[in-house]
């Protein structure tokens, strides 16, 4: 990336956090005008809608960039050659910690546009993630099992939809505004439950 590149990224970077920071609010995206993001990110609107087409666009581009950004630690951790049971409560943490940096109305407002609007680029960046996520999953949970910390008798396809309840029941607001103070005590209980019986 050469020095016109790489100003003009950190730019969209400045956007994008001038943008999200105004999404992650109780209003969520109600909250979002290209003028009040122009201040924020310190542009022109001009400059504005030379990296985001319109106000949707940059809607879109935000949920995008916040999906990528959740999805590094979670792949990063597998680089650091940490036992399972090490891996999986630091994957709690992580969802944990992403999950409380955002107002509920964000993941309301994601979801929103992800079920109604016929966007195919975040379409097929939540499909990657997701599938991603399941498979990084599946490959810490066979690691548990080569390291005697999860039961054999549990399929593959058992641990998945225990996973995907795991993370439909934490991102539901009720439950992961109360979890912080719990996340170790959670990753605890599942590790007990998924161990081989003595």
């Amino acid at each position: 990336m050469n020095g016109f590149e790489k100003r003009a990224e950190e730019k969209k970077q400045q956007i994008l956090a001038a943008a999200f920071s105004l999404m992650n609010s109780p209003k969520g995206m109600e909250n979002l005008t290209t003028d009040k993001v122009a201040k924020l990110a310190h542009v022109s609107k001009a400059t504005l809608f030379k990296y985001f087409t319109n106000k949707e666009n940059l809607i879109v581009e935000v949920f995008i960039d916040f999906i990528e950004k959740m999805r590094e630690p979670a792949f990063s951790l597998m680089e650091k050659g940490l036992s399972f049971k090490e891996v999986f409560s630091a994957m709690t943490q992580i969802k944990v910690d992403s999950l409380g940096k955002v107002e509920p109305q964000f993941y309301n407002d994601l979801m929103k546009i992800y079920t109604q609007k016929d966007d195919p680029k975040l379409a097929k960046i939540m499909e990657k993630y997701t599938q991603e996520s399941f498979s990084l999953m599946l490959q810490i949970f066979n690691q548990g099992k080569k390291e005697g910390a999860v039961d054999e008798k549990y399929t593959d396809e058992f641990l998945l939809l225990f996973f995907q309840t795991l993370i439909n029941g934490m991102g539901q607001p009720d439950i992961y505004q109360q979890l912080p103070p719990y996340t170790q005590a959670f990753s605890d209980i599942i590790l007990r439950g998924l161990a081989p019986e003595k």
